[in-house]
């Protein structure tokens, strides 16, 4: 089977990306919906900075190339380790109701 590539074109205002430490991720029968924010210490209001809505399927996708990408990093430099505080937190729901999820 032939492998098609594809080009991929990136403005220089997208290549310069967008800083979030949080992710608020939600799903529908559809879709899944992730949120990415930034916090500031001692501000009680994060403000989302991009929202990405893909398939299921792509979302699967996704986790898994992250997947491989963490093992590869971790595989070069060494285990990522989570303080209690970075850890999801169990049964948290996406604040706008659209479906749950876990950030």
């Amino acid at each position: 089977m032939e492998e098609k590539k594809m080009n991929i074109s990136i403005s220089p205002d997208k290549a310069a990306g967008t800083y979030s430490n949080l992710a608020i991720i939600a799903h529908s029968q559809n879709e899944f919906i992730m949120d990415f924010a930034s916090v500031m210490p001692g501000i009680q209001q994060a403000n989302v900075q991009s929202r990405i809505i893909m398939t299921p399927e792509n979302a699967k996708r996704l986790l898994l190339a992250l997947q491989d990408n963490v093992a590869k990093y971790e595989k070069q430099y060494g285990q990522i380790s989570l303080s209690n505080r970075q850890q999801p937190i169990p049964g948290s729901t996406f604040p706008l109701s659209f479906g749950s999820g876990e950030a």
